[in-house]
C-alpha cells in the first residue's frame, strides 16, 4: 500500500511538472504564466483541474476558423458601404487607421445616438424598437435571464416571430448557466432561432469556459442598434435588492448600424455555420441630421491583437487634458496600467470611477492594490455610492469617447469576445463627459474611505496575494 501511495504521488508531481511546462511553452504574458504556474503548484489536484477547465489556450485551434470568417463577413459588408464625403478628423486618423488595419472596423458618419443610463430607459427603448420591427431582430447577449424581464423581452420577440419577422438570438452558455433550457426552447418553438455560444458540456469542458461572448449587441431591421454594458436580466433594471444598478447603453440609428450587424452575423456564423450577407441585412439608412462619427470595434481571443485594449492605450498616450473612465472591475493589464500612470504623471487629469461595493468580492479585493498604485501616480479614483457601477465608458479631451462591454481587466482585454463603439468629435464626447460628471456627484474619493489607502498588514497581504491571480479573474 505504501508503495502504491508513492507511485501515485510521483505520478501527481510528474503531472504538475508537465502542466507547468505546458503553461510556460504557451508563451503567454509573464504575469498570466506565473499565475497559472502558482495555482498548479500550490493547490493540490484542484489547480490542475482548474487549468484543464480554464487555462488551456485554444486560440490556435477552433477559433482560428472564426477569424477567417470574420474577415470574409467584413468583406461582404463592404459591397453595401457607400459613404460620400466621409471626413476623418486629422487628430484621430492614427487611431481610426489602427482599427481599420487590424480589425477592418470602418468609420461611419451621420449617426443619431441616444445614451441610456439605466435599465428602465434601455428596456423602454428596446421594446419600442422591437415593436416597430418588420424584417429581422438580432440579439447577441452574454446573459438572457429567465426572470420577469427576460420573459417580457422574449414575449415581445415571440410576438414578432409570429408576425413573420426573422428573430435570431445568441446567448453565452456560461453566462446563462443558471437559465433553464425550457426558457430558450419556448422561443425556439415559436419560430425563433436560438443558439448558445461555445456550449460547455462534459467531457469537452476544458478551456471553452474561459473564452466567453461578453458582447451586448442588438440590431433591429439593420437600421437601429444597441450596444453597451446591459444584459437582459431584471437586476439591470431594479438592481440587486441591496443596491441600485448603474449602467450605460447607447442606441444608434444610421450607417453605423452596419458595423453592429456585421458583428452579429459573424457571431451567428460561428455558432450556427450559416453566413448571411444579403442586402436586406444592410439596408440603406435614412439620412440622419446628426453627424456623429463612430467605429464599432470587436475583439476576442481569435484576434492576433487585443484591439480594444490597444485603443485604450492609444487614447491614454495621446491625452492632453483629461481621461475619465468608468468600470465595474479594475484589474488592468500591464500596458493599460503603465499608460494610466504615465498619463497622470505627465499632468493629464485621469479619473476612474469604480463601484463602492462590487458584486464579486474577490475581484474587489484584488483590485485595491491596483487602485492604490494608480492613486500614488496621481490618478484620482472614486467609489460610486448610489448603487452598483456596471457602466463601461471612457471619455477624453472633449473629443473622443467609447462605450461598450469591455471592463478594465485582463478577462475583457484578453479572453472575452467584446464590442465597444468609439465616437469621434466634441458633441458625443461632451455628452459622455456629462454622464461621468453626474456619476461623480454620487461618488466619494478613494482616499476618503477608511482603510483603503493604508490598510492593515493582513488585509494588505490578502489583497496582494489575490492580485497574483488577477490575470485569471
Amino acid at each position: 500500500m505504501h508503495g502504491l501511495y508513492l507511485i501515485l504521488v510521483a505520478l501527481y508531481w510528474l503531472t504538475v511538472v508537465l502542466a507547468i511546462v505546458h503553461v510556460v511553452m504557451d508563451n503567454r504574458q509573464p504575469a498570466k504564466t506565473t499565475a497559472w504556474a502558482l495555482i498548479i503548484w500550490s493547490i493540490p489536484v484542484a489547480g490542475i483541474i482548474a487549468y484543464l477547465f480554464f487555462g488551456i489556450n485554444t486560440r490556435r485551434q477552433r477559433l482560428v476558423s472564426r477569424r477567417q470568417m470574420d474577415d470574409l463577413t467584413k468583406r461582404s459588408m463592404l459591397g453595401f458601404v457607400n459613404q460620400q464625403d466621409l471626413q476623418i478628423p486629422e487628430q484621430h486618423k492614427t487611431l481610426i487607421d489602427l482599427f481599420i488595419n487590424q480589425n477592418l472596423s470602418l468609420p461611419f458618419q451621420g449617426n443619431t445616438v441616444s445614451i441610456l443610463t439605466d435599465g428602465y430607459q434601455f428596456v423602454h427603448a428596446l421594446l419600442a424598437a422591437i415593436g416597430e420591427a418588420h424584417s429581422h431582430i438580432h440579439v447577441d447577449m452574454y446573459i438572457f435571464e429567465d426572470d420577469p424581464l427576460g420573459y417580457l423581452v422574449s414575449d415581445a420577440l415571440i410576438a414578432k416571430a409570429q408576425e413573420g419577422v426573422e428573430v435570431r438570438v445568441i446567448y453565452d452558455d456560461v453566462g446563462c448557466w443558471s437559465v433553464k433550457q425550457r426558457f430558450f426552447e419556448r422561443m425556439k418553438e415559436a419560430g425563433i432561432e436560438v443558439m448558445p455560444f461555445l456550449p460547455v458540456r462534459f467531457p469537452s469542458f476544458t478551456s471553452k469556459v474561459n473564452y466567453r461572448n461578453h458582447r451586448k449587441l442588438i440590431v433591429i431591421d439593420g437600421l437601429t442598434g444597441f450596444v453597451g454594458g446591459m444584459n437582459l436580466a431584471l437586476r439591470y433594471v431594479k438592481g440587486t435588492g441591496c443596491q441600485a444598478w448603474r449602467d450605460t447603453m447607447v442606441q444608434v440609428s444610421g450607417p453605423g448600424v452596419y458595423a453592429l450587424q456585421r458583428a452579429f452575423l459573424v457571431d451567428w456564423y460561428f455558432v450556427d455555420g450559416t453566413l448571411f450577407s444579403d442586402r436586406k441585412y444592410y439596408p440603406s439608412p435614412e439620412p440622419q441630421p446628426a453627424q456623429n462619427l463612430l467605429q464599432l470595434v470587436t475583439s476576442g481571443p481569435a484576434d492576433p491583437y487585443p484591439d480594444i485594449m490597444q485603443g485604450f492605450v492609444h487614447i491614454l498616450q495621446a491625452a492632453r487634458h483629461y481621461v475619465y473612465i468608468e468600470t465595474p472591475y479594475f484589474l488592468p493589464t500591464e500596458p493599460v496600467l503603465f499608460a494610466l500612470k504615465t498619463a497622470a504623471i505627465a499632468g493629464v487629469d485621469v479619473r476612474v470611477i469604480v463601484p463602492r461595493y462590487s458584486d464579486a468580492r474577490l475581484t474587489e479585493l484584488a483590485s485595491r492594490s491596483y487602485l492604490r498604485e494608480v492613486t500614488e501616480a496621481g490618478v484620482q479614483v472614486f467609489y460610486y455610492t448610489a448603487g452598483f457601477m456596471h457602466s463601461k465608458l471612457l471619455v477624453c479631451d472633449d473629443d473622443i469617447c467609447t462605450c461598450g462591454s469591455t471592463n478594465v481587466d485582463f478577462r475583457s482585454f484578453e479572453n472575452n469576445f467584446e464590442s465597444n463603439v468609439f465616437f469621434y468629435g466634441q458633441p458625443m464626447a461632451l455628452r459622455m463627459r456629462d454622464v461621468f460628471m453626474y456619476d461623480l456627484q454620487a461618488s466619494v474619493a478613494f482616499d476618503d474611505v477608511p482603510g483603503r489607502q493604508h490598510p492593515k498588514f493582513l488585509k494588505r497581504l490578502l489583497e496582494s496575494v489575490l492580485r497574483l491571480f488577477s490575470p485569471l479573474m
